[in-house]
């Protein structure tokens, strides 16, 4: 679906006709954050089953070859701290103290293999909670290929940045032969991106803190896009939370890396982004507020309205809209 800002007018396209969207000079900028294989699922002492679910690393340091992340654990309430579990014979799990909200601080060693190597042989895919598969499902297996981005280099997310999906190398070409430009940044998607808004007024919902950065060179490319009149089109809405957590003045970024609480909803005034590619998103997510806040609340609902009667495909495997 192809969206106007200006006029709040719809259309109806085919992904690969993206490039004729764009103009010559234009830039995508784009998430290459990596999902982890962070679903862990092990046999107790006792026999029962439980699953980890890692979230985010923690910086206090470990032993040598050790890390220490925040995860979530079920059955969490049985079970206690000191326990230890091996997952797939390569990845060994301590439960070393309770936290706030039901989270727990893990280690993972993989003995003489790194904790990253040892987690993509052990772990799964962490999919979101509305894609039910079976671990021995022909597609869960495909899961772990096609739920990462062509784009995806840097660790460190538990779900794909969606807008990516839709990208593959013959569309990249197609994109570089036109002039578009592709510039890379990373925000290591948290798992309150499923959280929804419970708050009356939108503004009083707390927002996860992720993790992100932008490269000085991809600020030079930014910077030199917007220079030469071009736009800067953002993948998703990471890449927007991104650049306008980096934004300067007149649409200029710095470089930069961190942790951001960006809420981005309705009456924010963007400084970063002229266009967005994203996919159909949750009713009261940030996400949704997001676009809102970027095409407008009523052509937005609109345009929804509009996207169920056509019967599009919402959510991480769904359809793409284009914002200009």
């Amino acid at each position: 679906m192809t969206l106007s800002r200006a006029t709040g007018d719809v259309g109806h396209r085919v992904f690969s006709e993206l490039p004729f969207l764009l103009r010559r000079g234009d830039l995508l900028v784009v998430n290459d954050t990596k999902v982890l294989h962070g679903r862990l699922r092990a046999v107790r002492g006792t026999g029962g089953a439980v699953e980890v679910f890692l979230l985010s690393p923690l910086p206090e340091a470990g032993a040598v070859g050790e890390e220490r992340w925040e995860a979530l654990a079920r059955p969490s309430k049985r079970l206690k701290v000191g326990e230890e579990f091996m997952v797939g014979g390569a990845l060994r799990v301590r439960l070393a103290r309770r936290l706030d909200e039901g989270r727990w601080e893990v280690l993972l060693s993989g003995g003489s293999v790194p904790v990253a190597k040892a987690l993509e042989r052990a772990g799964e895919v962490p999919l979101p909670p509305y894609i039910r598969r079976r671990p021995r499902d022909p597609a869960a297996q495909e899961d772990a290929v096609r739920y990462q981005t062509v784009f995806a280099r840097s660790p460190g997310s538990v779900a794909a940045p969606t807008a990516g999906l839709h990208f593959d190398e013959d569309l990249l070409g197609e994109l570089a032969t036109a002039g578009v430009g592709v510039a890379r940044v990373t925000l290591s998607v948290g798992y309150g991106t499923f959280s929804r808004i419970r708050t009356e007024e939108v503004e009083a919902h707390g927002i996860h803190p992720e993790r992100y950065r932008l490269p000085p060179e991809t600020a030079a490319e930014i910077n030199a896009a917007r220079g030469r009149g071009g736009r800067v089109v953002a993948v998703g809405t990471t890449s927007v939370r991104t650049l306008e957590t980096c934004a300067v003045s007149g649409g200029v970024v710095a470089p930069s890396e961190g942790t951001t609480w960006k809420f981005i909803f309705p009456g924010y005034r963007f400084q970063a982004v002229d266009a967005l590619v994203t996919n159909f998103h949750l009713p009261r997510s940030s996400l949704l507020a997001l676009v809102m806040a970027f095409a407008g609340v009523n052509a937005v609902q609109a345009a929804y309205r509009e996207a169920v009667a056509r019967e599009y495909r919402f959510y991480s495997y769904g359809d793409a809209m284009f914002i200009s």
